[in-house]
């Protein structure tokens, strides 16, 4: 191939910083005369003349073959520079954008306080559960009576039973039949009660997405990811620190998974409720579940995957009169159902209307335990449960509730 043909080489050569200068037959090229020219500086030497450069030749697609250099590549020479002639054209396809992560994966959710900052104003100071007079009544009475060592020893059997150990976690599911009974008061109740005696952590469930109370109940200040966002966000290989991260912190080692963001129009279908308890299930030790009101979807699959279930109503006679026919119907079912029921009475005025002794006896005739959960004024409030303000009695009835609800699941497996 003639000098003038080798319009490659020069441009490779003028790139390098050393010029276009004649090949030396059977000699050293140029970068290997003598002394190894300086590097160009940052523009081009006007002095030298540009390398005179041909056309790329377009009917041909691949660049002209060079030919070696009679003294072969310098170990001084710099990395080789692409050649200006045109680059074959690949016939594989253009790589396209890559496939989107599915939408709810990829979506972070903001996060909402759980309570309006405007509404914060109309919240009053939390009041304690019992009058002044009826508690310095009760220490008087703890003074001189004889049954203290009774008390005591009935509190030391039920915080026994609340510390068995599981092999699997618990579920127990809290639900009512009407709105109003009670159900996030008493789910609150039991969690606290769990996550005060129990060493493993302890989850609340909000499997009520319509504007429920629980997180308010708990004193959730900010809610974040819903139970929808994490059924499809778990995965088996996660640990216990990296769920956490989607959960709500509460005290004594609980968790709170919301259901919504306090949105009107949430959803929460039963397959991400099931999605999400199978995943969370084996990390908890107890996981207490807020469910819809029955006969909702969601709140009869949380009936079914759990192994207790505590009924609530209010301490009303019509009440008490539809929790008695619901019993009644659900003595039709497996003996488990109503085996693992607990019916809660919630007293919602300081003198309930209706004979509260004679009310459980009549439900309990039907299979099931029943207990009472008196009026409390701290819990009338409708705020974050505070369980140094709650009445004597209203801490008693809740430990008791939450020891039977946890006898009968653990007869469940």
């Amino acid at each position: 191939m003639s000098q003038a043909d080798n319009w490659q080489g020069d441009v490779l050569r003028d790139l390098r910083g050393g010029g276009r200068q004649p090949a030396l037959p059977g000699g050293p090229g140029p970068a290997g005369q003598g002394a190894t020219p300086p590097p160009p500086g940052p523009g081009q030497d006007p002095a030298r003349p540009a390398a005179p450069q041909a056309p790329a030749p377009q009917a041909a697609p691949y660049p002209a073959p060079q030919a070696p250099h009679p003294g072969g590549p310098h170990p001084d020479a710099g990395p080789r520079v692409p050649s200006a002639a045109p680059r074959p054209q690949s016939h594989a396809p253009a790589p396209g954008p890559a496939h989107p992560a599915p939408a709810r994966a990829a979506r972070t959710p903001d996060s909402r306080p759980a309570v309006d900052p405007s509404l914060a104003a109309a919240s009053r100071k939390p009041r304690n559960g019992e009058p002044f007079t009826a508690r310095a009544a009760r220490a008087i009475w703890r003074t001189v009576s004889s049954s203290v060592a009774r008390e005591v020893a009935e509190v030391s059997r039920i915080a026994e039973s609340l510390q068995q150990p599981v092999t699997t976690g618990r579920q127990i599911a809290v639900t009512s039949i009407r709105g109003g009974a009670g159900k996030s008061t008493v789910a609150a109740l039991l969690g606290t009660t769990y996550a005060h005696y129990r060493q493993d952590p302890v989850l609340f469930v909000e499997a009520d997405p319509a504007l429920g109370s629980l997180p308010i109940r708990l004193g959730a200040e900010s809610l974040r990811w819903t139970t929808g966002d994490v059924a499809d966000i778990v995965q088996p290989q996660m640990s216990l620190l990296d769920i956490t991260g989607y959960l709500v912190q509460l005290r004594d080692n609980a968790w709170l998974l919301p259901g919504s963001q306090g949105q009107i129009g949430a959803m929460l279908d039963f397959r991400s409720y099931e999605r999400a308890m199978v995943a969370l299930r084996r990390y908890f030790g107890v996981t207490v579940v807020d469910c819809e009101t029955l006969p909702a979807e969601v709140a009869r699959v949380a009936l079914t995957a759990s192994q207790a279930c505590v009924l609530t109503t209010p301490a009303t006679l019509d009440g008490v009169a539809s929790t008695h026919a619901v019993l009644q119907w659900m003595q039709g079912l497996p003996p488990h159902v109503i085996g693992g029921t607990v019916v809660v009475l919630t007293e919602q005025a300081p003198h309930s209307g209706i004979d509260t002794d004679e009310a459980v006896r009549t439900l309990a005739s039907t299979g099931t335990s029943v207990h009472v959960l008196p009026y409390d004024r701290h819990l009338a409030d409708g705020g974050e449960i505070r369980t140094d303000l709650l009445a004597q009695a209203t801490r008693t009835a809740a430990t008791r509730i939450a020891a039977d609800a946890f006898r009968l699941s653990q007869k469940r497996h």
